[in-house]
């Protein structure tokens, strides 16, 4: 009786729960998001994951517990959808990401754009890995649009996302790098300079967002992905550097 009296009180006392997969430059804001969920929709308990998109839209599509997927290509969750394991009806585009050049190295000057790449203290320059990785692709397309893309191979290094590609540039690992515009925002304390890539340079960098196969049974996770599109969740987004989707640039 008495154990059956403390799952009863386990059970009354249980938050109503929500899994988010959060693409890696949403590192620095998923916090602030989910506490802006949770002040909208009550006693809610939001827990992340952040890691390449590439990789979540692997994961899910094996069955990962997840019940929102925050992407950032438009592409995964379109193509989760198309397999069965997301609904489609949910999906929104919630942001349009920014590319930048930066160092941590104060005595570098990024307003150089890519010709600081010429620089002989610039030993490696750190790009997410374009295979998985978004931004990745997008450094790719922005540098290969440059002319520079052939040049500087044997100096690149590959981050498995764009927060580990932060890390190798904040640690010295590499001299400059290319990441997200979030990485930069209020609240984010970031040594060093960046420079905005121009946005002509690649493609519209695309975030997409969806509530997953398992997320249909989940009432928090559809709330989660309007909660995205509401002024409080734009406002979030907007403050960490990303563009909106009907805003000018």
């Amino acid at each position: 009786m008495l154990f059956g009296l403390l799952l009863c009180v386990g059970q009354a006392q249980a938050k109503p729960a929500l899994q988010i997969a959060a693409a890696a430059d949403l590192a620095q804001c998923i916090d602030e998001l989910n506490a802006g969920f949770s002040v909208a929709h009550g006693d809610v308990a939001v827990t992340a994951s952040i890691g390449s998109s590439g990789n979540f839209y692997a994961q899910i599509t094996n069955g990962a517990p997840f019940d929102v997927f925050l992407s950032a290509d438009l592409a995964y969750p379109v193509a989760l959808a198309k397999a069965g394991h997301a609904d489609l009806s949910s999906l929104i585009t919630y942001a349009h990401g920014q590319l930048v050049l930066w160092t941590a190295d104060m005595a570098l000057d990024p307003a150089a754009g890519f010709k600081l790449f010429d620089d002989a203290r610039v030993k490696r320059i750190a790009i997410a890995n374009p295979d998985f990785a978004p931004y990745g692709r997008a450094a790719r397309d922005a540098l290969q649009h440059a002319g520079v893309w052939e040049a500087i191979q044997p100096r690149l290094v590959f981050g498995d996302n764009v927060a580990q590609t932060g890390q190798f540039i904040a640690t010295g690992n590499a001299q400059v790098g290319l990441i997200s515009a979030a990485h930069f925002k209020p609240g984010v304390a970031r040594p060093g300079r960046s420079w905005t890539v121009p946005q002509s340079w690649y493609p519209l960098i695309e975030q997409g967002a969806i509530v997953t196969d398992r997320g249909r049974s989940n009432p928090l996770a559809r709330q989660y992905v309007d909660f995205l599109r509401s002024e409080s969740g734009r406002a979030i987004l907007l403050k960490y550097g990303f563009v909106l989707p009907g805003l000018r640039r």
